[in-house]
């Protein structure tokens, strides 16, 4: 080549360096100011941390980090709780969006896991946050990942005699030696020894390109904790006391690394292959993980807590009207209290502190307030906050029988599902547990007389036990059946010519109007019906006993 020629060379060289620089550049500046512009804010919402795949990690790390209390499946349901988790996800990682979802879904009584000195810090140093933050952010976030199970069963899927990937291994480098003395024996072996090792490669490749897929992000993690223990934090030793025995991990970062499916990546991956290095790496990090468990336990627990308060922090600020509650024994008291979902909620206090029965018309507002002392509990116990000026109230369980579906597949009429919602609640009471019990328009799956009957035997069953339940409820004679032994509360309406009104405010005793005519008025109903209805309801208030048509 001439000297021209080398120079258009370097020259498109120094073309490629420069859009790669460049480029690197602009994503850093993209992802600063991305940052800093969410500071602050409601988390965006995201397609990675599908409900699927949090709920995958959940269930493996409670195997190895139980707690004493358990947010099931139809309470985190029934409150919709997954909507709650989106609010505070101000996570970078999968790593953090995993431990937020876990923190909610399992508690210790009492004993809220959360790092208020971690908070306090990361609100107040933006330059330690913008530092951790982009660490995670380069971590970034894979959906069913599997690192909560390879945490789980660190032995499972290791390869057996892994001498002998050593051994092919180095083959092909013992041939390059030989070949300084025996030319043509050391080019055999060192050919002859790339040519099996890519061959045994691609008959194991299928099930070994799976596990290196799944292992990935867990060796990325390993690598970004060697990023986040240069950043001064509260957590900063913790961090680095438990990266030091598994440090070794992130030097195979090269075998785990991302891949974009370029021509790069299939040259390097094949140069992998020869030497043996993906079966190699492979056993090496199950080894290092078997070998150092408890140390990669606390690696990710660490890991989480620092984009846990993070998130904690990002909530507290971005929420309008939040607190730290208090612990101790009794009901639940609260002021201002708002639903954390509804953008502009209406607050109302909370005195409760003997099972309460909520009455009022169709729309009012006793769902709402319900699933808004519920999700406020679930709140102060798990990530030490609440959506209200002041909250207090004594550790317990959270259970609920709201948003209740038949259930096909099991073949459980809508009552029947129903009654097994409750019974949730009804089992954990029998066992001494101090639980608070949420339940919307009881058994309203039967018939009147059936419903009221029973539903007053359970509410009188739970009085006497350690719960305290809210039971919201079109039954007005519910509050005639337990008179002195429940509290009511009620929420009310106003009827106009422009049609029906909430104030949403909650109000002492029973409810004395109903609305559900009303409602077939403002929606044009036939005079004729409504008129009748009117009539009907009526008669069978003055009489108690219904007329013949």
């Amino acid at each position: 080549m001439t000297l021209e020629n080398w120079l258009w060379v370097l020259a498109f060289v120094a073309v490629l360096l420069a859009v790669a620089v460049i480029s690197a550049v602009h994503a850093h500046v993209a992802l600063r100011n991305r940052l800093l512009r969410t500071w602050g804010e409601l988390p965006e919402r995201t397609s990675r941390d599908s409900e699927d795949s949090l709920k995958e990690a959940y269930l493996a790390s409670s195997k190895l980090r139980p707690t004493t209390s358990v947010v099931d499946d139809l309470t985190w349901h029934d409150l919709d709780l997954m909507r709650v988790f989106r609010l505070l996800n101000q996570t970078e990682s999968s790593v953090g969006a995993e431990a937020l979802y876990a923190k909610l879904r399992g508690f210790d009584l009492g004993q809220p896991n959360v790092d208020e000195q971690l908070i306090a810090f990361f609100a107040g140093d933006q330059v330690a946050r913008m530092k951790v933050r982009t660490a995670f952010a380069r971590l970034g976030k894979l959906d069913h990942n599997q690192s909560q199970n390879y945490l789980l069963s660190t032995t499972s899927g290791a390869l057996a005699n892994v001498w002998r990937y050593r051994l092919l291994g180095l083959l092909p480098l013992f041939g390059l030696l030989l070949a300084l003395i025996l030319p043509f024996a050391g080019l055999l072996v060192t050919i002859g020894s790339l040519i099996f090792n890519v061959i045994y490669y691609e008959l194991k490749k299928e099930a070994l390109t799976l596990e290196l897929n799944a292992m990935r992000y867990l060796v990325q993690t390993i690598t970004t904790a060697g990023a986040l223990v240069k950043v001064t934090t509260p957590k900063q030793a913790a961090l680095q006391q438990a990266l030091r025995p598994l440090a070794g991990i992130s030097r195979h970062a090269f075998t785990f690394r991302a891949k974009s499916g370029s021509m790069a990546d299939l040259i390097t991956d094949y140069i992998s292959f020869m030497f043996m290095l993906p079966f190699i790496a492979y056993n090496y990090v199950l080894r290092t993980l078997r070998l150092n468990k408890q140390a990669a336990l606390d690696l990710w627990a660490v890991m989480g807590d620092l984009e846990v308060a993070i998130a904690i922090a990002n909530f507290r600020l971005a929420m309008p009207g939040t607190c730290t509650p208090t612990f101790k024994d009794g009901g639940v008291s609260a002021t201002a209290l708002r639903h954390p979902l509804l953008d502009e909620a209406v607050p109302n206090d909370v005195s409760w502190h003997q099972t309460a029965l909520i009455t009022g018309s169709n729309a009012s507002g006793k769902s709402t307030y319900v699933k808004s002392v519920a999700i406020n509990l679930l709140l102060a116990q798990t990530i030490n906050t609440a959506t209200a000026k002041t909250f207090a109230c004594a550790p317990g369980h959270v259970v609920t029988a709201m948003a209740v579906q038949d259930d096909i597949a099991a073949g459980d009429s809508y009552f029947i599902a129903e009654i097994k919602a409750i019974q949730r609640l009804l089992n954990l009471v029998a066992k001494g547990e101090r639980v608070y019990g949420f339940i919307d328009e009881i058994l309203k799956g039967t018939n009147t007389v059936e419903r009221i009957a029973a539903s007053a035997a359970v509410v009188q069953w739970l009085n006497q036990t350690s719960a305290l339940t809210m039971v919201a409820t079109h039954d007005s004679e519910l509050s005639e059946i337990l008179a002195g032994q429940v509290v009511d509360w009620h929420f009310q309406e106003t009827v106009d010519q422009a049609g029906v009104h909430f104030d949403y405010r909650l109000r002492q005793g029973p409810a004395t109007s109903h609305n559900a005519i009303a409602l077939l008025q403002a929606m044009h109903y036939p005079a004729s019906i409504t008129e009748e209805a009117q009539r009907l309801a009526h008669a069978f208030e003055q009489s108690r006993t219904w007329p013949t048509l």
